[in-house]
């Protein structure tokens, strides 16, 4: 369905004072998206995920790079793209003050069909999402979760084979967004590729079939997310050092102050020297132990640190997420960079 190779877009910005400046947005990206599948880019705010998105759907032109969706060159023939595909952007493209049903009537002749084609479609599309009782009032007067219902009818008039969602959730209350997953997953049964980008990792966890992510405008992962997860560990012991005596390297009877470099270093150096840990990455005063068999070996690593001299302020014991994987690709946890 997707097919892009070496995307790339360059905005000019203004800094005042007649100053220009060229920012890459996007700087490469690569994406192989097939038939049925749900697909996600996942990435902080100001990653190039929405970018790439626009480029995809015909909304803006690549700088450079190709892409073909749903069989046709998005540069060459922008018509046919747009014929096959769906889109909802992040503000939803609703009128505000008219009913929704107003609003799937219009999308429907906007896309060629004749009015009784158009309130009949509108018509099936209002009971699947279940708005057939709000679809009389303003959109003004929606809630959040109806107004994204109402944003997803729209971008589903023409029938499309491939439909795009920028950040669907976004703003969302945590039933609405369980809610709106379901209607994604649906989608994908029905036969519908979906792309979405989101910056919530437990949105693309759950939905996605595969996912690439995407930081300063480049693909630094791409997999399932089963796949991606693999490659950190099985299992992810967080801590953080607590208060001690005094900063200085571990020993019988000695301990280490929270927060200084070399607490953390020498932690660091203290659990990689284990057996069962792979890998030891520090984040600020946090320390990540990605572990095989967690539950098992905790008690062993606790003691360790506990001989050498370490005193913990906090511990948690977690399954690989795709946070580790960004941290792991980028030496940064993906929230911190949102």
């Amino acid at each position: 369905m997707i097919e892009a190779r070496g995307l790339r877009k360059t905005f000019t910005a203004r800094r005042g004072r007649g100053r220009t400046e060229q920012v890459e947005a996007v700087r490469g990206v690569d994406l192989e998206v097939e038939a049925g599948q749900i697909f996600a880019v996942l990435g902080p705010n100001g990653a190039g995920k929405t970018t790439t998105i626009r480029m995809l759907a015909t909304l803006i032109p690549p700088t450079a790079g190709t892409a073909r969706v749903a069989g046709h060159d998005v540069a060459r023939e922008p018509g046919k793209v747009r014929r096959s595909i769906g889109y909802v952007g992040q503000a939803g493209g609703l009128d505000e003050n008219s009913p929704g049903r107003a609003g799937l009537v219009f999308a429907g002749r906007l896309g060629g069909m004749s009015r009784r084609q158009a309130e009949a479609r509108s018509e099936e599309l209002l009971a699947a999402f279940g708005l057939a009782e709000f679809a009389d009032r303003p959109v003004r007067t929606l809630s959040g979760g109806q107004k994204r219902r109402f944003s997803l009818a729209v971008g589903l008039v023409n029938r499309p084979p491939l439909f795009f969602l920028d950040e669907p959730t976004t703003g969302l209350d945590p039933q609405n967004r369980a809610n709106l997953w379901d209607e994604v997953r649906s989608l994908r049964r029905q036969g519908t590729s979906v792309l979405l980008t989101t910056h919530y990792l437990e949105e693309a966890d759950a939905l996605c079939d595969r996912l690439v992510i995407i930081d300063h405008g480049l693909v630094v992962a791409e997999g399932s997310p089963a796949e991606l997860k693999k490659e950190v560990a099985g299992d992810v012991v967080t801590l953080k050092l607590g208060d001690g005596a005094e900063d200085v390297a571990p020993g019988p009877g000695r301990a280490l102050s929270a927060g200084g470099p070399g607490v953390n270093e020498s932690a660091r150096a203290l659990l990689s020297a284990q057996p069962y840990v792979r890998e030891v990455r520090t984040e600020d005063e946090t320390l990540r132990a990605y572990v095989d068999d967690g539950e098992h070996h905790l008690p062993h690593l606790l003691r360790a640190l506990e001989d050498g001299g370490l005193a913990i302020r906090s511990i948690s014991l977690d399954r690989a997420t795709l946070d580790d994987v960004f941290l792991r690709h980028t030496g940064r946890s993906l929230r911190d960079a949102d």
